[in-house]
């Protein structure tokens, strides 16, 4: 029994340091001089329609884009390094940074939240969740994809007046321009290039149409496109806009609890930059992964109100919420820092590995020099606009 309480005292001080470290609250102490809370929620409402039309119109540029460039040209190269650059500023100097700020606030206890770099820790078990679910979802969705190909072949086999033609079979098991079903082309791809996932019904019915759906198509102009490829760009735009919401809502709510317009004016017209640079990121890899029609504004669409909504949540909540209280703080830490975890690994091995290692881009140095060029830009404009916001 002795044994007992003495393990029991060990525990008390931890215990009762996780109990007040999730129940006390605390204030800046600070008056705000500038507070108006008529001009801040004008202000509010004019945020979010700034914030609605510049995310929209970030993100719509490169799907409409996409469908009027090749996607191997100059231009589309140098906007996905571009992108690049965005996401990986993103998770390096907006979210890594916020969540360090906010998981060592002063407001929060000195245990446990000071023991330990939490941010950091983190950041990096995302990025290896991240990792284990692109393995793990790429082996079932390529055992599916293998498995209609299989359906395909066989069906092929029954039509007796195909393949009775050597030619016409040798053309479908060797050309793999004639636009036919690619068969052995695709199975090789995808046994070499294994980093691939597909996640949703979206992406991957665009991405069985492109692949064996078709007994005569050419495509639409993006030229051969391989089955790993296809399902590595679905996946990167949907990991993508997972990990760019959480920070969008909390953002927004940050801006929307407010009660300064002395705050919310510079906030509104860095955040409308930030969406727009986001959005331009996000919708570059989303026209990437050619999505069907409907996908691809799905997807615009759910990122574009994001920040709206987190904005009209931080206004009506704005009454009691305390963006001091180690709730929020310890929500707005664990958050920001999951969310750059995610973005950094896929801003270094699924944007920026994928196409700065390519053999296209070893080849070609006038291709590198533009790719370098917009990817220091991108990174370097995402992370001015840390000044503001």
């Amino acid at each position: 029994m002795s044994l007992l309480q003495d393990f029991w005292q060990l525990l008390r001080p931890l215990s009762s340091g996780l109990t007040k470290s999730f129940t006390t609250s605390c204030d800046s102490g600070e008056s705000d001089p500038c507070r108006d809370d008529a001009a801040a929620l004008t202000l509010k409402f004019a945020a979010m329609a700034s914030i609605l039309f510049a995310g929209a119109a970030g993100v719509s540029i490169p799907l409409v884009g996409g469908t009027l460039l090749p996607s191997n040209g100059g231009l589309m190269r140098g906007a996905k390094a571009f992108a690049a650059g965005v996401i990986l500023a993103t998770g390096f100097v907006h979210m890594l940074s916020g969540g360090s700020e906010a998981l060592s606030d002063p407001c929060l206890p000195e245990f446990p939240w000071k023991m330990f770099p939490f941010p950091e820790f983190f950041a990096m078990v995302a990025a290896l969740l991240t990792l284990l679910a692109d393995f793990m979802i790429t082996g079932y969705y390529e055992r599916k994809q293998e498995k209609m190909m299989n359906l395909s072949v066989e069906s092929l086999g029954q039509n007796r007046s195909i393949i009775s033609d050597p030619g016409l079979e040798s053309g479908l098991l060797r050309d793999e321009d004639g636009g036919a079903l690619h068969i052995v082309g695709m199975r090789a791809r995808a046994d070499h290039h294994r980093h691939s996932l597909s996640m949703g019904a979206e992406g991957f019915e665009a991405l069985a149409k492109r692949s064996g759906g078709h007994g005569h198509g050419h495509g639409h102009g993006h030229g051969d496109v391989g089955l790993d490829s296809g399902v590595r760009h679905v996946v990167v735009s949907q990991i993508l806009e997972m990990g760019i919401v959480s920070h969008s809502i909390i953002i927004g709510i940050s801006l929307g609890v407010s009660h300064s317009p002395c705050t919310i004016r510079p906030l509104l017209v860095a955040l409308s930059f930030h969406q727009f640079f986001e959005g331009f990121a996000l919708g570059g890899c989303v026209a990437e992964a050619r999505l069907t029609p409907r996908g691809s504004a799905m997807m615009a669409f759910f990122f574009a109100i994001t920040t709206p909504i987190g904005v009209a949540v931080g206004t009506a909540i704005a009454s009691f919420y305390n963006s001091y209280s180690v709730a929020a703080l310890v929500a707005e830490g664990v958050l920001d820092s999951l969310s750059a975890g995610i973005l950094v690994y896929m801003a270094l091995v699924d944007l920026i590995a994928a196409d700065f290692l390519s053999k296209k881009m070893s080849v070609d140095f006038k291709l590198q020099i533009v790719s370098y060029c917009f990817l220091f830009l991108g990174a370097g404009m995402m992370s001015a606009l840390a000044i503001w916001a």
